[in-house]
């Protein structure tokens, strides 16, 4: 009997269509969806359809995929990736059929696909010299996989790009029984140009480490010269293809550019910190809490709201990044949930193209309270999420303004504010964050508090 393992997150357009298809399939007993602590509905409609689903104890494919395989009930072990829709009607029955016949103990997918970029340009060039055995597997970073569950209990499953590649080698250094099997043509998201440098790292960096950990090193300098090849063939590739491109890069403010929140500045000069605490307690509806925090700035002179955002520390060095990203070829502004006059006021001040945010009133430069959520934030038909209020919305209308494919798009955020809009972007960079679904959803990770990493990825 098989067990289908589907790892997961918000894949609640392809969820239901996924697990059905595994459902129907001769002897599939079990279905589990490993989810990584998805925001959307995906664990509803994988339950609604029959799946078991259990939570991911860490974030990241490599966790889930292990979680998976110590929790299923059978001694054959198929993976599926949760975004494919549909999948070719025999894909199990290809995977498993050598395992059943005792034809192999591993199977794993190709299919009539291009490869990918990282494929071609990482991947085989260094299978090529460390294990040009396993050339035969025409899509090494393929997720879709079979095997025995005695095996995949032997591995220590990465949690990085690398995962797939990896799980090849380990089969092929145990000397397991292994087999390709072409399972027709699929159809999935090919990874945006700015998102090829980090996988093509990660797909490196495991393959090299798997080769250096064998007991006769599969490697020598001669080789390792290659290596650097290998590296201008992809950067030549990937600059080649942006060096035309209208592009962008778009900054949160709060916690971002600036080192602190403006409203909580606020709170701390006109003392209403308890009441800024107790709202955001109290209320969960994203539009009335905007409404009602704004409340608090009732009274407050335009000049007094902008000695606050002044007060507040800009990261050093933004400016001249700003000015050099401009050089560049892209446009820079700001997407904020906080106020216009203030995202103005910074945009202004560090020479940005422009800023997106909610519209604090004024009546004779008093502030009255009250703002205007723009039409820009709310969800719409070409939304890419099911929040009221998004980001991502913001960032579609200026993209759609200004002819910009969203592929060639920099985001970068600090908060749960920012996840959609980092998620759907080309690049997507998790700034200084504590929140680690925001880190794992990231394609980047910037820890110290500088710009400076943008001009090694802005090309």
């Amino acid at each position: 009997m098989i067990t289908v393992i589907i790892p997961t997150i918000n894949e609640e357009e392809n969820i239901a269509s996924v697990v059905n298809y595994a459902m129907q399939q001769t002897h599939v007993t079990e279905v589990m969806v490993v989810d990584d602590k998805s925001l959307d509905n995906t664990v509803a409609i994988a339950q609604r359809h029959g799946a078991k689903v259990i939570t991911s104890t860490k974030i990241g494919k490599g966790a889930s995929m292990k979680d998976g395989v110590l929790c299923a009930t059978n001694d054959i072990i198929v993976f599926l990736d949760g975004d494919i829709n549909p999948y070719p009607a025999k894909t199990i029955q290809l995977l498993t059929e050598p395992i059943l016949n005792d034809e192999a103990d591993f199977v794993k997918s190709s299919f009539s696909r291009n490869a990918g970029r990282v494929t071609e340009l990482t991947a085989k060039p260094l299978m090529s010299i460390f294990f040009p055995e396993l050339l035969k597997f025409t899509q090494p970073l393929s997720g879709m996989i079979a095997g025995k569950k005695s095996l995949f209990k032997q591995l220590d499953f990465r949690e990085d790009y690398g995962v797939d590649i990896g799980i090849l080698i380990d089969m092929h250094l145990m000397n397991v029984r292994m087999k390709d099997v072409v399972i027709g043509y699929i159809e999935n998201k090919s990874k945006p140009w700015h998102a090829l440098g980090k996988m093509s790292k990660e797909v490196a960096q495991t393959i090299i480490m798997k080769a250096a950990s064998t007991k006769s090193p599969r490697y020598n300098f001669e080789e390792l010269g290659a290596l650097n090849e290998i590296r201008s063939q992809m950067e030549f590739a990937l600059n080649n293809q942006a060096s035309n491109l209208n592009k962008l890069v778009v900054f949160d403010m709060d916690n971002t550019i600036l080192q602190g929140r403006f409203i909580d500045t606020c709170a701390e000069k006109f003392n209403f910190k308890r009441k800024l605490r107790n709202i955001r307690s109290s209320v969960t509806d994203a539009i009335i809490l905007s409404k009602r925090i704004a409340t608090l700035l009732i009274g407050k002179t335009f000049n007094e709201l902008i000695e606050v955002a002044d007060s507040i520390p800009i990261i050093s060095g933004t400016k001249e990044i700003i000015k050099n990203l401009k050089k560049r070829g892209y446009m820079v502004g700001i997407i904020s949930d906080s106020y216009d006059c203030i995202t103005n006021h910074i945009k202004n001040k560090l020479g940005m193209d422009f800023s997106l945010s909610n519209e604090l009133e004024f009546s004779k430069s008093i502030c009255t309270g009250e703002i205007k959520i723009p039409s820009f934030l709310f969800n719409n038909a070409k939304s890419l999420c099911k929040h009221a209020l998004c980001k991502t919305n913001a960032l579609l209308s200026i993209l759609e303004k200004h002819n910009i494919r969203i592929e060639n798009c920099i985001a970068i955020g600090d908060s749960m504010n920012d996840l959609c809009m980092i998620k759907e972007s080309g690049l997507g960079i998790a700034f200084c964050s504590k929140d680690d679904l925001l880190n794992h959803h990231a394609d980047i990770i910037v820890k110290e508090k500088s710009f400076s990493e943008l001009l090694n990825l802005a090309k």
